[in-house]
């Protein structure tokens, strides 16, 4: 397993704040402000993965701002702009089962069974955050049964049948024509 395969987006820096190095922040993580419980911070940025510390943060709006150690100017802040924030999975607490990070569902393949045998959707892109419930994207592949994106609440039970990790599959009661 690679360095940067055992990372986990858990925010993302959006802009700089001010003028002596400090960025605003958006988080992933539930609740927000988990993601500054998990040290230290890798930054995905187009030269590579960059290892960082936080040493100062305050909420800010519906997001919050943050300093990085060493950082003290404005143009040195802009350089870590609009990357994604990941930490060790190992960071991450352990969850119940039956319950997943949105990092280990994204890839899975996705099947249905509406219409009796399973037939092939597509793979999780990624999931969006609703008022009501997460829902799945769903995007076609070579071997889906059609070439459309599907939005599939994660409702499980209702629509979401089974997850199966190991085999990076998941079984959804889903109308192909929807």
């Amino acid at each position: 397993m690679s360095a940067e395969s055992n990372l986990v987006n858990v925010g993302r820096i959006t802009a700089v704040y001010g003028v002596k190095g400090w960025v605003k922040i958006h988080s992933y993580t539930e609740p927000q402000d988990n993601l500054f419980e998990y040290q230290p911070w890798f930054l995905k940025t187009k030269h590579g993965v960059k290892k960082i510390e936080i040493d100062e943060a305050r909420p800010h709006g519906d997001a919050y701002v943050a300093h990085i150690v060493g950082i003290d100017d404005r143009d040195l802040a802009a350089q870590y702009t609009a990357v994604d924030i990941a930490v060790e999975r190992n960071l991450l607490p352990e969850l119940d089962d039956g319950e997943y990070y949105w990092s280990q569902l994204e890839g899975l393949v996705v099947f249905t069974r509406f219409s009796g045998e399973p037939q092939r959707l597509g793979v999780i892109s990624k999931l969006m955050e609703t008022g009501a419930n997460d829902v799945l994207v769903v995007a076609a592949d070579a071997q889906s049964i059609d070439q459309r994106e599907r939005l599939i609440p994660y409702v499980p039970e209702q629509f979401v049948l089974a997850v199966d990790l190991d085999a990076g599959e998941m079984l959804v009661d889903w109308d192909p024509e929807f």
